[in-house]
């Protein structure tokens, strides 16, 4: 089987200097590589490409056969490293909590490993006899959550 510490080290490699950052690297028992990158205005297919052309120049087909699918990080999957929180800082996000509650509003910021997610709530005012809607702050440890995720909002 191919270490996957060879291929995270191809890929730091091919990254230096560039914007894109890491995501993912799985393989497989049968040895089917999937990279996954990602970058902060999306990932060009020609990189996508390029990458793979450097890994599989880096890689001995003799000695070790493989399956190579390079690409990028779902638009609508969970965010799997700080870099994905921070790209979308101020977007709308759901977070699915350790006890299974989804949370839906505004990520407000990143200080890793914890997020804080802007979420509307209706909140009793103190002289008010109705509840009113309030933007209040909740925090998150990274590890703690089932997931994030960017919301697509089709407008």
């Amino acid at each position: 089987m191919i270490d996957k510490n060879i291929v995270k080290t191809l890929v730091g490699e091919w990254l230096e200097g560039k914007d894109y950052f890491l995501v993912d690297v799985e393989i497989s028992s049968d040895n089917r590589i999937v990279v996954e990158i990602d970058h902060a205005d999306g990932v060009w297919i020609e990189d996508c490409v390029a990458l793979s052309r450097y890994i599989e120049e880096h890689l001995d087909r003799e000695k070790e056969d493989f399956e190579l699918e390079v690409g990028s990080a779902g638009l609508g999957q969970p965010f799997k490293v700080v870099q994905q929180y921070v790209n979308f800082v101020g977007k709308d996000v759901e977070v699915l909590t350790a006890d299974g509650k989804k949370v839906k509003g505004i990520l407000k910021s990143v200080n890793a490993p914890k997020f804080v997610v802007t979420v509307q709530e209706k909140v009793k005012v103190e002289g008010k006899k109705r509840p009113e809607l309030q933007d209040v702050d909740h925090e998150y440890d990274m590890d703690e959550v089932k997931y994030c995720k960017y919301l697509i909002a089709f407008k």
